[in-house]
């Protein structure tokens, strides 16, 4: 195979005159100076140290690239101030959004200006005029939010709109999956607040061509950027007229290149041109958006979706065109390879499960529509007489639209509710994740991934892509926009090797000559980048290439505004995340079971960037990332911030060592261990294991600290406590003891340490007798005697047995069986966790082989026994005590066992689920059993408590605790329940210490037994 070589062209040199202080590189730069300098400038925080650096030199791309520093203004002024310092000394600057860009136009060695974190507000809503003015970091889900009680939104919706904000939405013209109803976001730009390459702020709205044309004449060498962009503009509109209307692809999806079209197609219908719409989609390449005015779109009454079925993708493809003569709003194709990758993912299992069997492809159609009736009916329009299977759910009306082609889906699955609607698009819109939870070298990446021809063209341009492909030995998943004639086409490649290097060049090279044979665009969404750039100029041809370039000097005169970019020289080979050159050293022998491929590396290397972790900043949405959220959109405390730093770290990107305290206490310390990540990430980043790893190996080297030991044996602790009881309470309440404990151990002063108690469940399980005997019990279990239930709160015990006896099940209380190795375990300390386990396992495997069922009231111990387990622990024994493992809720809702209780209550409750039963997506079942004894349940959306075990009490992390724990508080403010309830002994912790408001909230279970009275 021959080499191919992407076309380059010179950037102009700045003048001698203005050459910089800085040489911009960052090995070489004065950095003391250029930080001093900044921070005298800006109000916001400036930041250049190794750690951030390395956070912000990634996005969702294939690419990474250290920046210069970052600067998180706080206004324009600051934004002002730091291009002015940069253009008198030419470094380069990068406007940054949420960093999930695809197409790498997010990284680059440059002083990056991070918005998300601060200049993220909604400035004016106008419901009359339907516009909205807001400034760039806020997400597109935020911004929704607020519009939503107005009926309004910004229509463009990416699929990542809760981690997409909006001066991105506009950097790279996105669109969404409505794209069939709706434009780009070029179309919704009204006016925008802009900082140009020299400082100078101004604003661009709509003005009459002719003025355009009459300030454009005379301009001259001395005047200023505005002045030249628009004598730039007025020659496109008079002189590259036939070039644009010829050159660019007739699609409602093309972000290539500088968006002339557009300019000239408001031009031509309004009279009008807004030199503002140039910046949507130039990348940051132009200008610096530091306020944007949009206009909005109503919200449709109603939403109908039918996920139809098929036989193989092309097939799908086929039915595209005949499916848009009945004006969808949106149609969205997934594959079987995204399919299948989606049976593996713990999220998305249960919807897939319901596919038809045999299903390869689907196409997710979805109508909007006045009211629920007339959804029905749009899909009964769609599908009658076409689907031998299909049973409308409205009878068919009198004038159906039909088309001379039939529907060709094997099936079709209708969703009228909401719920039902978010389980199909939560699936299609985690789709590029999905994809990339490969843990293996070869991975599917994103360099030919938003292609777009006209839909008419699909079929034929599938298969000649699916043809290229099996020329290089590769394959590649079909998902996405397929309405709009957009896909995600990622072919699977190791680029930790020259060929696979070489060959994704090839194959984008072929690709591209695809593209233009069917009419398309190399980009129909995700923009240029460092992987698309290069294939501009092939695409259009020299004459609108030269026109972008003029463009961009007028604009940026220095080129130093994300260089290389939509005209630049990026070479699609170059500053690749992996390459031939990549190495990965863990520099030790990992402890636990890792059943995917490359192991401990594997998982290390699977974060690609998608910002999943950061799409939850409010106390909605999952459990992650709770540090994240409390932090306020601090990159470091997110699974994608620890990932990428750890990943660099062995890879040898950053100087320090893993293993380093400052890098345990950077990046590793607030990793509380919820766990969310192995499920809120799509691809199932395990955050919360591979923190466990490294905090095992640190131990291995430098022992473990006296704390970790004292909280890593709650067992004994506990058992001392009960033993002792009262005095053991009456000591932690005298005067000075909590400031002693403080100093000596580092146990805040603000916590009340544990009530122990004498009579412990144990002591009352041997001196009763059982109201159900083992020979007339339809099922017997064990009732795992955990330390907290047993020495502090025998009460949940107790309440425990009596339901389940109930129930007619008989109950053992166990006596060998108490500390699950949970303690241990968080506290990195495997081996004592592996003892613990193996003794258990040894007693518990025998009663499981004897028709026992374990049952936990403590649910990060039941957790700990069906999952964790299994990453310490090889063999059918253990792998029988995970399968026959539950906590007394789940247990009691997997075998219906409240069926046989005679309960009624009458009452509202919140419910608090614990994050571990949450990650394991197991919280569902108190919240089944508490509705059917006649609670009416009120389900907090929160994420961890901010205990998570002994973190809570550790006097450096309390503050971070309570800063988790509001999230939590608020939720419960808001309830309108008048009691709480939360299965976890940390969780009822942290609600009881919330100025002591809430008291000792009940176990889930002590609410069921309270019904039995």
């Amino acid at each position: 195979m021959s080499k191919t070589t992407p076309p380059t062209d010179p950037q102009p040199d700045p003048a001698d005159d203005s050459r910089s202080n800085y040489d911009y590189r960052s090995d070489e730069i004065e950095e003391p100076e250029l930080v001093a300098d900044l921070e005298a400038l800006v109000d916001g925080d400036v930041r250049f140290d190794s750690y951030t650096r390395n956070l912000f030199a990634t996005d969702a791309s294939a690419y990474q690239q250290l920046p210069i520093g970052v600067v998180v203004p706080e206004s324009t002024a600051d934004v002002k101030a730091v291009m002015t310092y940069c253009a008198d000394n030419e470094i380069p600057v990068l406007p940054r959004g949420g960093g999930t860009s695809l197409a790498g136009q997010a990284v680059n060695e440059a002083v990056v200006l991070d918005f998300k974190k601060r200049l993220n507000d909604i400035v004016k809503v106008d419901p009359d005029a339907q516009t909205v003015t807001a400034e760039p970091g806020i997400t597109l889900a935020q911004l929704n939010d607020q519009l939503s009680e107005h009926g309004l939104k910004y229509a463009p919706d990416p699929a990542w709109g809760d981690k997409s904000v909006l001066g991105g939405c506009i950097g790279n013209n996105t669109t969404g999956a409505h794209s069939l109803k709706y434009e780009k976001a070029d179309g919704y730009l009204e006016s925008i607040e802009v900082v140009l390459a020299d400082g100078t702020v101004t604003t661009f709205g709509w003005m009459d061509t002719e003025e355009l044309h009459e300030r454009a004449a005379g301009v001259t060498d001395d005047d200023g950027i505005k002045e030249q962009v628009y004598a730039v503009v007025s020659d496109v509109l008079q002189n590259r007229r036939d070039a644009i209307k010829e050159k660019y692809p007739n699609l409602m999806r093309n972000v290539s290149g500088y968006n002339f079209d557009k300019l000239l197609e408001d031009a031509d219908e309004r009279g009008k041109v807004n030199v503002g719409r140039l910046l949507a989609g130039s990348e940051g390449t132009l200008g610096i958006v530091t306020e944007a005015t949009v206009s909005l779109e109503p919200v449709p009454n109603e939403t109908a979706v039918v996920l139809l079925t098929y036989d193989d993708v092309l097939t799908a493809m086929e039915d595209v065109a005949p499916i848009l003569d009945h004006d969808p709003a949106a149609v969205e194709v997934m594959d079987d390879v995204l399919l299948d990758l989606a049976r593996e993912t713990a999220e998305f299992e249960s919807v897939v499960d319901i596919l038809p069997d045999n299903t390869d492809s689907t196409l997710l159609v979805e109508f909007y529509a006045d009211s629920v009736t007339d959804g029905k009916q749009k899909i009964a329009d769609l599908l009658a007489d076409r689907l031998p299977s299909y049973e409308p759910a409205v009878d068919a009306n009198s004038d159906r639209i039909t088309t001379d082609e039939a529907i060709n889906a094997t099936d079709a699955l209708e969703a009228y509710d909401d719920g039902r609607q978010a389980k199909f698009w939560k699936m299609r819109k985690a789709g590029l994740p999905i994809l990339l939870s490969r843990t293996g070298d070869e991975k599917h990446w994103p360099f030919v991934e938003d292609t777009a021809v006209p839909a008419e063209n699909l079929p034929e341009y599938v298969a000649d892509i699916q043809e290229l492909f099996a020329e290089y030995d590769t394959f590649a998943s079909y998902y996405a926009h397929a309405g709009p004639g957009v896909l995600h086409i990622r072919p699977l490649l190791n680029l930790k090797s020259e060929d696979g290097v070489e060959t994704m060049l090839e194959i984008s090279d072929a690709v591209t000559d695809l593209v233009i044979e069917y009419g398309g665009s190399v980009s129909g969404e995700h923009g240029d980048g460092r992987a698309r750039t290069t294939w501009n100029k092939k695409l259009y041809d020299d004459d609108l290439w030269e026109a972008f370039r003029r463009l961009k000097t007028a604009f940026d005169p220095q080129w130093l505004l994300n260089p290389g970019n939509v005209c630049g020289d990026s070479d699609p080979t170059e500053n690749l995340r992996y390459d031939d050159d990549y190495s990965f050293e863990a520099g030790f022998e990992p402890s636990l079971n890792w059943d995917n491929d490359n192991g401990f590396q594997g998982m290390t290397e699977l974060c690609h960037g998608c910002g999943g972790c950061e799409g939850h900043q409010d106390t909605t949405g999952g459990v992650m990332c709770p540090t994240y959220r409390a932090t306020e959109n601090e990159e470091i405390t997110s699974t994608r911030g620890r990932a990428n730093m750890l990943r660099r770290s062995m890879s040898g990107d950053l100087p320090d060592d893993v293993f380093d305290d400052e890098f345990i206490h950077e990046v590793m310390d607030l990793c509380i261990g919820c766990k969310g990540c192995k499920r809120d990430c799509p691809s199932g980043v395990d955050m919360a294991k591979l923190k466990t790893e490294v905090k095992h190996e640190k131990h291995q080297r430098e022992g473990i600290p006296l704390r970790d030991k004292l909280f890593a044996n709650v067992e004994s602790l506990y058992s001392l406590g009960s033993t002792f009881a009262p005095l053991s309470n009456l000591a932690t309440k005298l005067p000075g003891s909590s400031l002693l404990m403080e100093k000596t151990l580092g146990i805040a002063r603000e916590r009340d340490l544990p009530t122990f108690k004498r009579g412990t469940l144990q002591k009352w399980a041997r001196s009763r007798t059982p109201a159900v005997s083992e020979a007339e019990a339809e099922r017997k279990a064990l009732l795992i005697a955990d330390p907290y239930t047993n020495y502090t709160q025998p009460k949940v015990g107790k309440a425990a047995v009596r339901t389940l006896e109930a129930a007619g099940v008989y109950v053992v209380v166990s006596e060998t069986v108490t500390d699950s190795g949970r303690p241990a375990h968080s506290k990195g300390m495997v081996d004592s966790a592996r003892e613990t386990a193996e003794a258990n396992v040894a007693e518990l495997a025998p009663r499981v082989a004897d028709g026992w069922d374990i049952v936990s009231v403590e649910p990060s111990d039941s957790v700990m026994y069906q999952e964790d387990y299994l990453d310490l622990l090889s063999g059918e024994d253990v792998a029988a005590v995970a399968d026959n493992t539950y906590s007394v809720m789940e247990y009691i809702d997997t075998f219906w066992l409240d069926d046989a209780l005679d309960a009624d209550a009458e009452a509202t409750l919140s419910y608090h689920g614990h994050c571990h039963q949450t990650a394991a997506s197991r919280e569902h079942h108190a919240v089944g059993v508490l509705r059917r004894t006649g609670y009416d349940v009120d389900v907090l959306d929160t994420t961890c408590c901010g205990m998570a075990g002994s973190f809570g009490y550790e006097a450096e992390h309390y503050s971070m605790s309570q800063a988790i724990g509001r999230m939590l508080f608020d939720a419960v403010d808001d309830s309108p329940a008048t009691e709480v309830v939360a299965p976890g002994t940390s969780c009822r912790t942290q609600l009881a210490d919330y100025e002591q408001q809430y008291g000792k909230p009940p176990h889930p279970i002590e609410k069921v037994a309270a019904a039995l009275d």
